[in-house]
C-alpha cells in the first residue's frame, strides 16, 4: 500500500516495490497551531460502490498516520466513555467474503452467501439503515436507461467517461496538484490501497485526517472528482466545522440542527462529476436502485436483477455485497441502506441549487441546507475555507444545471418530487 501525508516520497510503499517514475516530493510539514483530537479511528466518508477483499488494509489497521499533519477537533459530546465501537466500515465488512465470492461463482450463481463478521454489526446500525426508500427508483432507472442508451453497457461506460486507469505515480501526481489547489498540501495523508470496501474513505486515524484511495477505481477522468468529493468537500467541510459553535454534539443540540446528510453526502456526489463533459448520475442511481431491490430480494435473486444493467459479474457481485453488507444469511430480503443517501441528497440539493447559498454551505462546516440561511449570522465565516471550484460561482452554477439537463431531469419533475 502506498502512504503518505501528500506524499511520503514513495508512491508504492510497503510489498509493491519501487516506483517505475519520479513521484512528487514531500511537501513542507504545515503549521503547528492545527486542533488536536483524541487517537482513534472513525470514518468520515465512502464513496463508490466498490468492494474489495475483507482482509483490507482498513481492517487491518493498515492505515498509518505521517506525522507533523492537523488534526480534525472532536467535541466533547461525540467523545463516549468505556470501550469505543469498532469503525463502522470494519464491522460491515463480511471477514469471509472472498471465500463466499468463489463458492457463489462456483454455484454459477445458484447461491446464497452465508456472511461472518468480526464482531457483531450494532444493531441499533441495522436498525437505521434496514429499511429502504423507493421514493426516486423511476429517477434512479431513468439515470441508468439513460447511460445504457448512449453507451450500451456499463463496461463502455466507464471506458469512455473514466478513461485509462493510472498508474501510483501519476496518482500521485494529480493528488499534490489537488492539494495544492485547496491550500492542503501536507494535511492529508493519502493511502493508495487495492483492498477497500469502497472507491475511496476519509478517516481519522490517529488523530489525522486520512483518505485511502482504491487502485483499482483511480481513472484518468474521475480521479479529480474522487478528490473534490473527499478533499474539496468532506475535508473542508470538515475543518470549517472545528470553528463552529455546534461543532459539538451538544452545539448541534443547542441551535436545532438538521443531520448532515443526505446534504454532506448528495453535494459531495455532486462535486465527483461536476466537470465531466457527461455528468451522468450512474453510481448513485445504480446505489440507489440496488438497494430497493436487495430489500425485497435475496442475494442471488437480486445478482440475477442487475443483470439487466451491468453485464460484468464481478461488478454485480461489488454492489450486491455492498446492500447486503450487515446480513448474515443473504437468502433473506433486506439491504443496508445508507447507500441511498447520494442519490436522495443529490436530488434535493438540485432542487433547490437556486435558493441555496453553496460557498456559505462549504463555509458553516457540517450543516443541512435547510440550516445554512438561519445559521450564517451565528457562523464563524473569518478564514473559512472555501473549494476552489466554488470560486467561480456562475460556472459552478452552470455545471449544475449541466448535471440536472444530462441525467433527464427536469425543474417541474424535481418540484413535484420534493414541494416545499
Amino acid at each position: 500500500m502506498g502512504s503518505g501525508a501528500m506524499g511520503s516520497g514513495a508512491a508504492g510503499g510497503p510489498g509493491h516495490g519501487a516506483p517505475l517514475c519520479p513521484c512528487p516530493s514531500p511537501p513542507p510539514p504545515p503549521p503547528p497551531s492545527a486542533p488536536r483530537c483524541p487517537r482513534g479511528t472513525r470514518r468520515l466518508s465512502e464513496t463508490g460502490a466498490g468492494t474489495r477483499r475483507s482482509e483490507g488494509a482498513a481492517g487491518r489497521g493498515g492505515l498509518r498516520a505521517a506525522a507533523s499533519l492537523p488534526h480534525i477537533a472532536r467535541g466533547r459530546g461525540e467523545e463516549g466513555g468505556g470501550r469505543r465501537s469498532p469503525c463502522l466500515l470494519v464491522a460491515l465488512r463480511p471477514r469471509n467474503v472472498e471465500a463466499e465470492r468463489e463458492r457463489f461463482f462456483r454455484a454459477s450463481f445458484a447461491y446464497d452467501p452465508q456472511f461472518e463478521y468480526a464482531e457483531p454489526v450494532p444493531a441499533a446500525v441495522l436498525d437505521k439503515y434496514g429499511a429502504a426508500s423507493d421514493r426516486f427508483v423511476a429517477q434512479a432507472i431513468r439515470i441508468i436507461r439513460t447511460v445504457l442508451e448512449k453507451y450500451g453497457t456499463y463496461e463502455s461506460f466507464e471506458v469512455a467517461t473514466g478513461g485509462r486507469l493510472l498508474s501510483k505515480c501519476q496518482i500521485w501526481s494529480v493528488i499534490r496538484k489537488y492539494m495544492q489547489k485547496e491550500g492542503c498540501v501536507g494535511e492529508v495523508v493519502v493511502q493508495l490501497t487495492d483492498d477497500l470496501l469502497s472507491q475511496a474513505v476519509m478517516m481519522v486515524e490517529d488523530s489525522r485526517p486520512t483518505l485511502a484511495i482504491n487502485l483499482a477505481g483511480a481513472r484518468q477522468h474521475w480521479l479529480e472528482g474522487m478528490l473534490r468529493h473527499e478533499i474539496g468537500t468532506h475535508y473542508i467541510r470538515g475543518v470549517n466545522n472545528t470553528r463552529q459553535p455546534w461543532h459539538s454534539s451538544e452545539g448541534r443540540k443547542q441551535y436545532s440542527l438538521k443531520p448532515a446528510n443526505p446534504t454532506e453526502e448528495g453535494l459531495a456526489s455532486l462535486h465527483s462529476v461536476l466537470f465531466r463533459k457527461q455528468p451522468f448520475l450512474w453510481r448513485a442511481a445504480l446505489l440507489y436502485y440496488t438497494i430497493e431491490r436487495a430489500s425485497r430480494l435475496s442475494f442471488s435473486a437480486l445478482f440475477q436483477d442487475l443483470e439487466q444493467y451491468v453485464q460484468d459479474a464481478g461488478v454485480r457481485w461489488e454492489y450486491c455485497v455492498r446492500a447486503k453488507r450487515g446480513q448474515t444469511d443473504t437468502s433473506q430480503p433486506g439491504c443496508f441502506s445508507k447507500d441511498q443517501v447520494y442519490l436522495d441528497g443529490i436530488l434535493r440539493i438540485l432542487r433547490h441549487r437556486q435558493t441555496i447559498d453553496f460557498p456559505l454551505l462549504a463555509a458553516l462546516g457540517k450543516v443541512s441546507y435547510e440550516d445554512v440561511n438561519r445559521l450564517k449570522k451565528f457562523g464563524v465565516l473569518e478564514k473559512a475555507r472555501i473549494p476552489h471550484f466554488m470560486q467561480d460561482l456562475e460556472r459552478y452554477m452552470k455545471q449544475l444545471d449541466h448535471i440536472v439537463t444530462t441525467n433527464g431531469l427536469n425543474e417541474e419533475e424535481l418540484e413535484q418530487l420534493l414541494p416545499d
